[in-house]
């Protein structure tokens, strides 16, 4: 019998790729743990602009494979979670000395055509002048363009992927570092640190280096290996102000620079502005917004709406580090592929090591399955690929139909708030009622700790999603932050720290 420190698989990094990778590997029969030293989707994964989308700019730079694969995925993921990933329409208003119409109405024609699409209307031409879509708009816009895409909590992404992971028989293990890693005898020994402190000897057939932003660190400082492939890291910051549109489609701006800007409808009452593009040389790990950055994000939109944006408007900022794909030949950050590399290190005899390099949100499960397929002749793997037609934990609605839900989830819940029945839906899905099973009232919720968050979601968070901080909860397996008080925060972390000691008990 397997030790039970014995694994097939260690994936290091609790991001969207590692997660992913994790989530497949279980599923074909792998004995899988994922570590990661922080939260899930503590940084990248949960700093991106939340859009599953083909990429329409990176048609400019001729990527027609990266984003016909990424409009194959985007459709994948409509029907796989569609509590956490919905449809949006994107408004294009029309800059003529920017880009010209021709060539905009070709991108979208592409754009529209590259993959089979089933679930998303296709592009198509707007009056500004004529159509509320211009009514914040600066009155020079007259005419622009529509198209679709789609919006994901990307945190939660993550972390249903690691659900998802865990089920089939995965161990995710979060605020666990790798410390080092040894090929031995056709293994790996490999030694983890939890909590910065307990110690941890595992040993395993395969390891995946899906660390991210450092993934050619622990590389060459953990685990004393070279690679043809390196890591570019590029800053991508947002801005969260006040509504200022009333609809619900979403804006792409051009800006004079040739980059893009989207303003997105953010949590009912905000708008979320982004992004910028700037090359980093910090730790990924302390990464945040520039004064720059921020004047750079208000000008893009205030070129565009008739209502102005300062500094002092800015309610909330996130930044992350992309990992991109080092090219010798891209000096423009915007310029760098968003693909990604998949190098494996499986010398004869030797225990394999696949690292991942680059990568999108947008194409994680594609990217996840062909990791798994890489490995799979090292790991003598039979099962074949699956995830393509397989939910994510309380996505299994019926025809991806999340209105037709939402309406039976209202009809048996009728004592929730609207707001409240809303954000249970769309977060949880199906499984709200792991929260709801013993409820028939507002109060059976349990405490009220900050607007909209109660001791029931809480509890369910620290048990079975990995919460651990106040961060945890308010800013990546919610976006409740936007509203919590100072003084909320201090009761959320007391009730917190009580959940986690009942669990720790059991």
């Amino acid at each position: 019998m397997a030790n039970e420190q014995d694994y097939d698989l260690l994936v290091v990094g609790g991001g969207i790729n590692g997660a992913g990778i994790a989530r497949d590997a279980a599923g074909r029969g792998l004995r899988v743990l994922l570590c990661e030293k922080d939260d899930l989707a503590g940084h990248t994964s949960s700093a991106s602009t939340k859009l599953i989308h083909g990429g329409l700019r990176y048609l400019e730079y001729y990527e027609f494979g990266l984003v016909r694969k990424a409009l194959k995925e985007r459709e994948v993921l409509l029907r796989s979670a569609p509590h956490i990933i919905r449809p949006l329409r994107f408004v294009m208003p029309h800059v003529p000395h920017l880009r010209p119409a021709w060539m905009i109405r070709i991108g979208l024609f592409l754009y529209d055509h590259l993959s089979r699409r089933e679930l998303l209307p296709g592009s198509c031409g707007v009056n500004l002048d004529k159509h509320e879509l211009g009514t914040p708009l600066q009155d020079s816009m007259h005419r622009g363009f529509v198209y679709s895409d789609a919006w994901v909590d990307d945190a939660r992404l993550v972390v249903l992927t690691a659900i998802d992971a865990q089920e089939r028989g995965a161990r995710i293990m979060t605020r666990t570092e790798l410390r080092s890693a040894q090929r031995e005898a056709g293994l790996w020994q490999a030694t983890l640190v939890k909590d910065g402190q307990t110690e941890i000897k595992v040993t395993v057939r395969a390891i995946v280096n899906a660390a991210g932003p450092w993934a050619s660190e622990l590389l060459h400082r953990h685990v004393h290996l070279s690679a043809r492939n390196e890591v570019r890291l590029v800053k991508g910051s947002h801005i969260v102000v006040n509504r200022m549109f009333d609809h619900e489609h979403a804006y792409i701006f051009q800006h004079p620079d040739k980059r893009i800007v989207f303003a997105i409808p953010y949590e009912q009452k905000f708008t979320l502005i982004g992004t910028t593009d700037l090359e980093y040389k910090g730790d990924p790990g302390s990464v945040n917004i520039s004064s720059d950055e921020v004047s750079y994000l208000c000008d893009a939109a205030n070129r565009y709406f008739k209502k102005s944006i300062q500094a002092a408007d800015v309610l909330w900022t996130y930044s992350g580090v992309r990992p991109l794909l080092e090219q010798e030949d891209a000096s423009n950050p915007s310029a760098v592929t968003r693909d990604y590399q998949l190098e494996l290190d499986a010398a004869q005899g030797q225990a394999p090591i696949l690292s991942v390099f680059g990568g999108k949100i947008t194409t994680f499960r594609y990217l996840a399955e062909e990791a798994v397929n890489l490995l799979a002749p090292a790991l003598g793997i039979t099962k074949p690929a699956w995830t393509a037609h397989a939910s994510l934990p309380g996505g299994d609605i019926p025809n991806a139909d999340f209105s037709g839900f939402f309406q039976r989830f209202q009809a048996q819940y009728p004592w929730l708030p609207a707001t409240l029945a809303q954000r249970y839906a769309r977060s949880y899905g199906t499984r709200a009622e792991r929260i709801l099973r013993e409820c028939h009232a507002l109060s059976d919720l349990g405490e009220q700790l900050s607007p909209d968050l109660y001791e029931a979601e809480v509890r369910y968070l620290a048990e079975h999603e990995w919460a651990r901080t106040t961060d945890d909860v308010l800013w990546r397996r919610s976006k409740l932050g936007l509203h919590a008080t100072p003084a909320a925060v201090q009761v959320l972390q007391r009730k917190l720290t009580q959940f986690l000691a009942e669990s720790n008990q059991r």
